[in-house]
């Protein structure tokens, strides 16, 4: 391992203290690429941070991985004006709650997997890098959501990949 990582999943999840990505699926250190950012979101940073472990490392796998009660997307939830840079995130995260507004159900939760699904969404189709290696079939990207309460991870359905 100090001569080199051969993870075989980048893990883009939020930063919450909560959802270690490598104690949510036990895994070692070296297993897993995780980029991290409140919100799950992708930004200039976090797409180069994906896009090096795909085209560098030549990992095969991306999971948009958002979770319950995530506070990133209760703030855009809850609208008005955000604070500082969170604004920022706060408008990343609008379309997830607008797509959702209307569903029955719990809005948080329905939030939290729309914009997983959206974020994976751009990752296969708007990033010209990510893109090309998903229609060469060099990479997956698959939304998920993990449980705080009972551990569970779910997998997503996807609109395409």
């Amino acid at each position: 391992m100090a001569n080199g990582q051969h993870p075989f999943a980048i893990i883009l999840g939020c930063s919450d203290s909560r959802v270690p990505p490598e104690v949510v699926f036990d895994q070692g250190l070296g297993d897993l690429f995780v980029v991290r950012v409140a919100g799950n979101i992708a930004e200039p940073a976090t797409l180069a941070s994906i896009e090096y472990a795909a085209e560098h490392i030549g990992v095969g796998l991306v999971v948009v991985l958002g979770h319950s009660r995530c506070g990133a997307v209760d703030a855009a939830l809850k609208g008005g004006d955000a604070p500082g840079h969170i604004a920022a995130l706060v408008t990343a995260i609008a379309p997830a709650v607008e797509q959702t507004r209307d569903q029955p159900g719990d809005r948080l939760d329905n939030a939290v997997k729309a914009n997983a699904e959206l974020v994976a969404e751009q990752l296969r189709t708007s990033d010209p890098l990510l893109s090309h290696l998903v229609q060469d079939g060099k990479l997956r990207i698959v939304a998920a959501r993990y449980d705080l309460d009972s551990g569970k991870v779910d997998v997503l359905p996807s609109r395409s990949n």
